[in-house]
């Protein structure tokens, strides 16, 4: 498990909480990070990382569920739990667009933060997910 201190882990979980928030309210997707801080608390964030997510996956958000629909056939994306959908989501960007990490650590970030807000097999989904669209699009 990463370190509570990891600022670009830390980057991580608020793209995710603030993707999330404007899945899910009238949040303004620009002020998204600022919703994400204030209602979570992590110290040590790499902002440029997080904002550079959470701006990714916005701008690329149809290519990118594209991208998980032709990766995870059998679920529409209706059916994927939301935290695995922007788990995934995150991920895929960093991996086809962003290129912020190896491949192995991007996957392996996708992984922590599916243990630690997803349900018990979203780990092992989202790996698997993952594992396809890196032999697909890379």
């Amino acid at each position: 498990m990463k370190s509570k201190s990891d600022p670009r882990h830390s980057a991580r979980e608020l793209a995710l909480t603030g993707i999330f928030s404007w899945l899910f309210s009238n949040v303004d997707k620009a002020q998204s990070l600022q919703t994400a801080q204030s209602l979570i608390d992590i110290s040590d964030v790499d902002m440029k990382l997080a904002e550079k997510i959470v701006v990714g996956v916005q701008e690329h958000n149809d290519e990118i569920d594209k991208m998980i629909a032709e990766c995870a056939p059998d679920w529409p994306l209706d059916k994927i739990a939301k935290v695995d959908l922007v788990i995934l989501r995150i991920a895929v960007f960093e991996l086809v667009y962003g290129k912020t990490a190896p491949i192995k650590v991007i996957i392996d970030e996708a992984v922590e933060l599916a243990k630690k807000f997803g349900a018990e097999t979203s780990s092992k989904f989202i790996n698997g997910v993952l594992g396809t669209v890196v032999e697909k699009h890379e």
